[in-house]
């Protein structure tokens, strides 16, 4: 869909105002949100309304919908280059990350060692494993960053696991994630991805950032619904976890029906649970296509000028950003002395934006425009006395 420029794709105008099209949104609104809830596409639209068809006409095509289930996994896998066996299809990161904490064996390790910018949930599912005998460590944050020497002095031979978020929900942070996967393995620790606020935006490799773990969800940059998500674990790992937490759906054969059998799937599959979640299979493999369709590496250079443009143009205005500006989108954080009005004003403008503590969030995605981003910064020039002044995060 783009166009070579040395090892760069690029994205031609038309082209991206041909995908901003297919999400209706932008007809009325400014949406800078994707942080949040990635836009409606029509091709998500299309396969839930091709689901109702199907469930109207046929009643209950179950292995339409397994077969669905399927196709879901073997594309995620092929997104973040894994292989499929190696994918469980969730209902929530929440979900994937408890199946492995019920997995894993604290007598011999029990420090578990993660991010003070981590999202709360991977705070709470580790905190919760304390009757278990977790001892749950936080790497502090210096100003906007959490530098990789936390890691490297907290993380030890006692250390099971270390979960990373990729970008942090609060103010755009980006992990080195090679060097603390690197950390933690020299010591023998297990190295997880928390990858919900940058997944669908640029290209990953779990196999070159050798992880063990991986989890995402579809709600944000992989443009479709809450209630999907996914897990990916390291094919030699699957068979030694075998989680607390089940269902019919993790095991070896979900229809052979055995109520007094516990048979755990010999892939992934055995950290899943219940039913599928079939209208958010549906919503979930549109959004996936399309975006494999346009290539993350187009959206990831789109994201990347638009925030590069942004920060230039918040740095002329003396804002400040909580963001560091080698994070490189797609979440800018804006500090504020009142975060809610500024959300309320820029909503008054017609732009869909979010806000945690004193920040506000802007998210970019490839059916974003530098339009956009200047529409963000006239609402902040307009209401300056809510913006906090003064240099941008290093």
């Amino acid at each position: 869909m783009g166009r070579r420029e040395g090892a760069i794709l690029q994205i031609s105008e038309a082209d991206a105002l041909r995908i901003r099209k297919r999400f209706r949104v932008f007809e009325r609104k400014i949406y800078v949100n994707s942080c949040s809830q990635g836009a409606l596409s029509d091709s998500v639209e299309a396969a839930l309304t091709d689901l109702v068809a199907g469930w109207h006409r046929d009643g209950s095509p179950w292995e339409l919908w397994v077969q669905k289930y399927e196709e879901l996994r073997t594309a995620f896998a092929g997104m973040i280059g894994a292989e499929k066996e190696e994918v469980a299809v969730v209902p929530s990161a929440s979900a994937g990350i408890n199946a492995i904490a019920s997995a894993v064996d604290f007598r011999a390790r029990p420090n578990v060692v993660l991010g003070e910018f981590d999202f709360p949930t991977m705070g709470h599912v580790w905190l919760a494993q304390r009757p278990r005998g977790a001892n749950v460590e936080f790497v502090a944050a210096d100003g906007n960053r959490i530098p990789v020497e936390g890691y490297e002095r907290a993380v030890n031979g006692e250390t099971l696991i270390v979960p990373v978020a990729h970008i942090s929900f609060l103010n755009g942070f980006r992990s080195d994630v090679k060097r603390i996967v690197r950390i933690a393995h020299a010591q023998g620790a297990l190295a997880m991805l928390d990858d919900y606020q940058d997944c669908g935006t640029r290209p990953v490799n779990v196999k070159e950032l050798d992880l063990d773990f991986y989890v995402s969800g579809a709600l944000k940059y992989l443009l479709s619904t809450s209630g999907i998500a996914f897990l990916y674990v390291r094919r030699e790992l699957i068979g030694r976890l075998t989680p607390t937490i089940s269902g019919w759906f993790g095991q070896t054969n979900p229809f052979a029906f055995d109520v007094k059998s516990f048979d755990p799937a010999p892939t992934a599959r055995r950290f899943e649970a219940g039913t599928p979640p079939i209208p958010n299979v549906y919503a979930t493999l549109a959004s996936v296509n399309l975006l494999r369709e346009i290539g993350l590496d187009v959206v990831a250079n789109r994201v990347q000028a638009i925030v590069g443009k942004l920060l230039d143009d918040a740095e002329r205005m003396e804002l400040r950003v909580k963001t560091p500006r080698d994070s490189v989108g797609p979440l800018v954080v804006f500090q504020t002395k009142d975060s809610d009005a500024v959300v309320a004003k820029l909503a008054a403008e017609n732009i869909v934006a979010s806000n945690r503590r004193d920040g506000v969030r802007v998210s970019f995605h490839v059916y974003n425009t530098a339009e956009d981003a200047a529409a963000v910064l006239d609402v902040f020039r307009k209401n300056v006395d809510l913006m906090v002044r003064g240099c941008a995060a290093k």
